[in-house]
């Protein structure tokens, strides 16, 4: 399996957890998305699948990823986890991919509490995820290896797990789905708002926005000019909670975990996404923000850089 390193640990964990093996394909410089020519480099006849990151909420380039996997006859699982309400080349994310994983966690676009989804246009796909998530049990009739017993009479298919959402959960992301165009409107505002303003700082580079998709903005990172600060990412980053601004870093490239360095994973097999880790500070961006917020962090990140620019 395929993947990018720069993401969280969970897009390459899963593959851990069914015993296979991780290969990570490094991202392209402008986009910070999984590089096409890089996932090429690695596709073998073993390769079961691509899991491509739509990272901040941009998508990844999927025509060529799916036509690769294709080629390999390999599974293309996107990881939208970041790009709801997101489009690619006219397409909604979640209509592309033979599979696409969305995330429902109280930090993302809209939220259960918890957990998620998983969309697909196949019917073998999507009678797999059926049973994948409730033990692999069914009831229906047509599924049955043995002759049915009576109404009440189920059967276990496949080792499948307790993945199913609650109705309480269900209730609550129905409600929030109807909130979603509010929401990434909202998020797309505050990052133009920004983009104005960081595009005019010679300390900042602002994100890199391909012209045939549209990103839903989970997040907003700026990658720092080293070169032009007199400082590391590390006294950036705290003089800019100094004042008041809650800053992230997203993320640690996922072979460089403790966890995949023990499995033989080393530094610089990816090193544009270790690069890129090292100059990177995520700035608050969520709905909820008024105009003055993000007024805040706009000043607050101009003191910062203004105070430790070599210029």
């Amino acid at each position: 399996m395929i993947t990018t390193p720069m993401t969280f640990a969970a897009s390459a964990n899963c593959v851990r957890y069914c015993g296979g093996t991780v290969k990570f394909a490094d991202i392209h410089p402008d986009t910070y998305n999984i590089d096409p020519k890089e996932v090429q480099s690695l596709l073998s006849e073993k390769t079961k699948a691509i899991i491509p990151v739509d990272f901040t909420g941009q998508p990844a380039d999927m025509d060529e990823i799916i036509a690769m996997a294709k080629d390999h006859n390999a599974v293309v699982i996107e990881d939208a986890a970041h790009s709801l309400g997101a489009t690619y080349r006219g397409r909604r994310v979640g209509s592309i991919a033979d599979m696409t994983m969305f995330s429902f966690h109280p930090v993302k676009h809209i939220t259960t509490g918890e957990g998620g989804i998983i969309t697909t246009n196949s019917e073998h796909f999507y009678q797999k995820l059926l049973l994948f998530r409730s033990h692999g049990i069914t009831r229906e009739h047509t599924l049955l290896k043995n002759t049915s017993q009576g109404p009440w009479y189920y059967e276990m298919l496949e080792l499948g797990y307790n993945y199913r959402m609650t109705d309480l959960q269900a209730a609550l992301g129905i409600s929030q789905l109807s909130k979603l165009k509010l929401f990434v409107d909202r998020r797309r505002e505050i990052a133009n708002i920004y983009n104005k303003h960081f595009s005019k700082n010679p300390c900042i580079r602002i994100p890199y926005q391909m012209d045939d998709r549209e990103s839903s903005w989970h997040l907003y990172i700026i990658q720092l000019e080293l070169d032009k600060l007199s400082c590391t990412r590390e006294v950036i980053y705290k003089a800019l909670l100094a004042e008041n601004i809650g800053v992230n870093v997203h993320y640690l490239p996922v072979h460089l975990h403790p966890y995949y360095q023990k499995l033989g994973y080393q530094k610089g097999i990816a090193p544009i996404a270790e690069k890129l880790y090292e100059r990177i500070i995520t700035l608050p961006l969520f709905p909820a923000m008024s105009n003055q917020d993000v007024n805040d962090v706009i000043m607050g990140v101009e003191k910062v850089l203004g105070a430790y620019s070599v210029n």
